[in-house]
This record gives C-alpha cells, structure tokens and sequence, in this order.
C-alpha cells in the first residue's frame, strides 16, 4: 500500500486497485506505522518561518577525512531493536537514480518504507504520480516537497507516525551553483530537522567520495551539511548518522558503450591514465546504504565505499569494452588543457554575463573527473589510495558493460549528468 499525501491532506494507494477505502482505513499498514510509536500523534509544530526557504551562505569548509571521523560514544538507539516492519524509515531522494535501488532494498528487508516524493519527478518532471507509485512499489509515497520545509513538515505531520530514521539520497541533478546549495545543502537539512521532528534518530546521508578535495559547489554544499549532521550528534547523544560516500556509479562510466559499439573510438583525456576509480553497482550501494540503519559498526562515522576487484583507470575502462565488442582497442586522446583553456574563456565571460555561471561550473565539474580519483585521499600521503578504499558487493563493472552491450541503457539514462 502507498499513502499519497499533499499539503491540505492525504489520500491512501493500494497495489491492490480493487480494495475499497474502507478496507484500505483499517489495513495492518495503519496499525504497523503506530506500532511502538516512540512520540505522540501531536508532533511539534513548524517554526514560525520554517515555511520560507533557507538563506543559505556559501561556506568553504576543510573535508572531513575518513582519519578525523568524531570517536565520541555511540549509543544504542531502541529502534535497533525492533522487527524491521515496526521500523518507519523516511526516504528522501526516493525517486532520484540511487534513490529508487535504496527504497526497493529497504522495502525488500522488511522495512515500513515512507518514500517523499514530488508530484512530478524525474529527468525535467516526466514522471507523474501514477508512474511514481509504480517506480516505488512496496513503500508509503508521501507526495511532497524537500525544498519547502512548511509544506514537508505538514505532509509529515499529516501521516500522524514517528520516523525512526532517514535516508538522504538527494543530489542536484545539474550541480550548478544555485542547484547545489538547494538540494546538496537546503533540502537536505529539510529533511534533517524535520526528521528530527517526527522522531527520527538516525540519519544515513548518500554523500560522494569526491567531497574530499572540495573545488566545486557541490562539494562545499555537501561538506556544509555533513559538518552540521556530525555537530548534530556531537551534542545530542541520542542521535547518530552514517555518512556514506560511494565512487564512481556504474551508469557514470557507460556514456561511450553505444559508441564504441557503432565503431567509433574511445575519448579518454591525457593517457587514460590521470585518475581511477572502484565504480560500485546501484544494487550494491543500495545495499551498504541500507546495512547502515541498523548496523552499530557503521554509526557516527564516515564511510568511504567502491565496489568489488581492482581500480581501474579510464584506459582500463576502455580496453574492457573494446574486448567485449571485439574490437581493436581505438583511443581519442584529448588533452586535459583543453579544458582549462575552455574553463578560462567561461570564467572571463562569467565576470561580463552571471547568467552564464552553471556554464562555466559545468566545465569545472567536467575538469574534475577527468583528472581526479575516485578513491580514498591518504591524508598522510595527500595521494589517492586504491589499498585504502573500501570494497563491498559482487556486481562488476564489465558485468555491467556486458549487460548494456545486450540491453541498452533503458533505465541507465545519464540525463543531465551526460559529458560524452
């Protein structure tokens, strides 16, 4: 059953389209979500002005390494005792792309799953509700908006439950400046102080690895939030959270399989050889994102985490592929320059047109993952270390290659995070 649920109030969805409203008022899921509710029905009011937008500062802070992660005493959190069903975790992120893995492995571990949702969602909106329902099959929709806090404080409060934890899979889709201080940062604390509100005492935040040597907005945005998620535990022990920061997506490194496949040559900047990365599946960072709302070991600590075998680097990447179409390897080698040089010209223009400022953003997003690792920076050593980063799960990346050789991208689509 799915709950749908608006400003002004809220509607119930059923997998089932044939039971009644009735039937649907007095189903388990009502009794599940009040089971052991840790707060009462009357949960706290929004401030005064939490229905404005958060004026957000723009604040270059110093990365938190995996080696700086607080040691301070974790507690024991009583939800951790309860059966999965009797746990109410709010997903915010739900429909984005890792967003949709975390709330089918949340729902498939037995977990009461309420997944916030906008009406429309998708790459520029094309979903509607309907097709949200369906995408987020098994979990409690909660149609509302992570950018406003009124109005997700009023959905929330709609529902009349506890949380119990939240898992933040929010990302700006374009990582332009103004997108990456809305969503990276604002909507983010949205979610964490209204979470807070309705209960919740763990929080598990979908970072990225790469927030590690801040250059570009997004980082600093994550990095802002992250600093007061871990101040947040520092002085509540009742709380704690789990920052994950995967590596490189599988999706992230297929924008050249058709290409190659068409018989045109691999682009990989310099020698192929200026940064690596141990890309993780969705399904296997659904999981280790997941194994941290109950998992003690993984409380108030940063998580950096790649997927399974060796780093591999853009070179690598393409020999893969050039031996699974059976192809004589073929490289465009572009020089990195290129881009500076292209960075340069956007920033000139930038200072004479403002309105070109996620232009010359884009270009320094570019830049850097064509020349940074996505690994674990060895604060000691200030390299990149393949040995000191994490592996989990099974799925590979040439497994992955295989399958799209077979299948195509459907459902892999880059969108607006497309560069080739």
């Amino acid at each position: 059953m799915s709950i749908s649920v608006g400003i002004n109030g809220f509607t119930f969805h059923s997998p089932n389209r044939q039971k009644s409203f009735k039937t649907l008022l007095s189903s388990q899921f009502i009794n599940q979500l009040q089971v052991n509710s840790l707060f009462p029905r009357a949960l706290p009011s929004p401030p005064p002005n939490s229905s404005k937008p958060f004026k957000f500062i723009r604040e270059k802070l110093k990365p938190i390494s995996v080696s700086s992660t607080p040691t301070f005493e974790t507690p024991k959190i009583a939800f951790r005792s309860k059966n999965p069903k009797d746990i109410n975790v709010l997903v915010v992120g739900s429909t984005g792309y890792i967003g949709k893995f975390v709330v089918r492995e949340l729902v498939n571990r037995g977990f009461n799953v309420i997944a916030v949702a906008r009406e429309r969602s998708g790459i520029r909106g094309r979903n509607g509700k309907e097709d949200t329902l369906d995408k987020l099959d098994g979990a409690n929709v909660c149609f509302s908006d992570v950018t406003h806090l009124g109005s997700l404080e009023q959905s929330l409060g709609n529902l009349g439950v506890s949380i119990d934890a939240v898992v933040s899979c929010l990302a700006s889709r374009s990582g332009g400046v103004k997108d990456s201080w809305k969503i990276d940062y604002e909507a983010t604390k949205n979610s964490l102080i209204a979470g807070r509100n309705h209960g919740a005492s763990h929080f598990v935040l979908l970072s990225a690895i790469c927030v590690q040597k801040p250059l570009l907005e997004f980082q600093h945005a994550k990095l802002k939030f992250e600093a007061e998620l871990i101040k947040e535990a520092e002085e509540d022990d009742g709380f704690t959270y789990s920052i994950v920061r995967p590596t490189a997506f599988f999706k992230s490194l297929g924008g050249q399989i058709e290409l190659v496949k068409d018989g045109k040559p691999y682009v990989m900047f310099g020698d192929g050889k200026l940064c690596a990365c141990k890309p993780i599946s969705e399904p296997d960072l659904a999981s280790f994102i997941a194994d941290c709302v109950l998992s003690e070991d993984k409380l108030n600590k940063v998580l950096p985490i790649g997927g399974p075998g060796k780093a591999l680097t853009p070179l690598e990447q393409g020999e893969i592929l050039f031996r699974l179409v059976g192809r004589k390897p073929n490289f465009l080698k572009v020089p990195i320059e290129i881009m500076d040089f292209a960075i340069g010209v956007l920033d000139f223009l930038v200072k004479i047109f403002p309105s070109m400022e996620d232009a010359a953003e884009f270009g320094k997003i570019g830049r850097y993952y064509a020349a940074e690792s996505m690994l674990v920076l060895d604060p000691e050593t200030g390299e990149y270390s393949a040995e000191k980063t994490p592996s989990y799960g099974n799925d590979t990346l040439e497994e992955f290659f295989e399958r799209v050789l077979r299948e195509g991208m459907a459902g892999q689509e880059l969108g607006e995070q497309a560069i080739f």
